[in-house]
């Protein structure tokens, strides 16, 4: 359960370790700030088409059947970072970046669940929402300490990383398949990632917690850099990596806090620390305060940590082993498709307005969608309430 978990975490070191060096790159190559929606839209399109078919090829062949696949493509992807000279080397790189990710929070968390046993499905839960959080907090950490006081930091950073995923490999090489041989019967034909009808609650649920959760944290990490340096006057790169990694660190120890709580108190509080984060973010643009936006940050990721543990221990503990991947690939979906979609069309808006009205808008949606979800909660409370 462990070792599967380190998977996990070397690949969501990738998956955030490109953000605070994407200023170097614009140096070198010279692209406008457009061309970054267009490097963020990659990195989605290869995550959302990795959903579609992870999940279900892992729940009918098996786990290994995909990881290492998966693995490959994290560390192609690494070395593209490693040389890129080009915007399409950079393209390339997160499109393979999201294909790796989207295998890995289907098959690599299910595969973590797994290892588990029956017997502890809460805590592989917990390791698993854990592992996640913690790549993705160590990535920006470690490429932002590097751009600042190394040199040559990005061949230097994907180096290190291509060794953590060749662990990762070697990891997944060696441990059971764990194929499903009654799901082997019948026809192979692929389908959209679906559960039982009577489970299909409790994705929702999951998903009406996660979403707004993940897509704070995306929030973050996209708009995040802007605001300090646009709003706040500080542009260091160690900054805005620091800060990642302390709202990917907050996530981590919430979940630790709060483990033994029902996953209805889990979700209002994935909830509550939602909406306290927009307050945050807003609070921080209207009196330009540093110290409030880093609060709020970590607000953001006890919301998406909280939300993602509460969404993984339903999937565990009320859905099928042989649908568990494709649950979980479900749950992402309904979580990164608004984290890709909102943050880029708040994007947009700041080009036609400002850097504070687009901030101001989504926080506001963002606010407005944890409360909702906390209502969706407190309707469907017999479905959460016992575990």
């Amino acid at each position: 359960m462990w070792l599967a978990g380190w998977m996990v975490v070397s690949v969501f070191i990738l998956s955030n370790t490109a953000t605070p060096l994407y200023v170097l790159w614009q140096g070198q190559l010279g692209f406008a700030s457009s061309t970054l929606t267009l490097i963020f839209a990659a990195y989605i399109l290869g995550l959302l088409l990795s959903l579609l078919i992870a999940g279900q090829v892992s729940d009918r062949y098996g786990r290994r059947v995909v990881l290492l696949p998966g693995l490959v493509c994290a560390m192609s992807a690494a070395l593209l970072f490693r040389s890129a000279e080009s915007v399409e080397g950079l393209l390339f790189a997160r499109l393979l970046t999201g294909i790796a990710v989207g295998i890995i929070v289907s098959a690599g968390m299910a595969s973590v669940v797994d290892q588990g046993g029956v017997q502890r499905r809460r805590l592989s839960s917990l390791v698993a929402s854990m592992s996640m959080v913690l790549g993705a907090g160590l990535g920006p950490l470690l490429a932002g300490s590097l751009a600042t006081f190394a040199s040559r930091p990005i061949e230097k950073v994907f180096t290190l990383e291509l060794g953590i995923l060749a662990l990762a490999f070697l990891i997944a090489w060696t441990m059971p398949n764990g194929a499903n041989d009654t799901q082997r019967t019948g026809s192979a034909r692929w389908r959209f990632p679906s559960v039982e009808r009577h489970h299909r609650l409790h994705i929702l649920l999951g998903v009406a917690l996660f979403g707004p959760g993940i897509t704070a944290t995306s929030f973050v990490l996209s708009l995040g850099p802007s605001l300090l340096a646009s709003l706040l006057h500080i542009k260091t790169p160690l900054m805005a990596g620091a800060t990642a990694f302390l709202m990917f660190i907050s996530a981590f120890a919430v979940q630790i806090v709060l483990r033994r709580r029902t996953v209805e108190h889990i979700f209002y509080f994935s909830a509550a620390a939602t909406f306290a984060s927009m307050l945050g973010i807003s609070t921080a643009i209207a009196i330009s305060s540093p110290a409030v936006l880093i609060i709020a940050a970590l607000l953001a990721g006890a919301g998406q940590g909280l939300g993602q543990l509460g969404g993984l221990t339903l999937i565990a503990l009320r859905v099928s082993d042989n649908k568990r991947a494709q649950a979980n690939a479900l749950l992402n979906m309904g979580g990164y498709v608004p984290a890709g979609l909102l943050p880029v069309a708040t994007g947009f808006l700041i080009d036609r307005t400002n850097l504070a009205v687009g901030a101001y808008t989504l926080a506001g949606l963002l606010a407005s969608c944890a409360l909702l979800a906390a209502w969706f909660v407190a309707r469907n409370k017999e479905e959460v309430h016992y575990y």
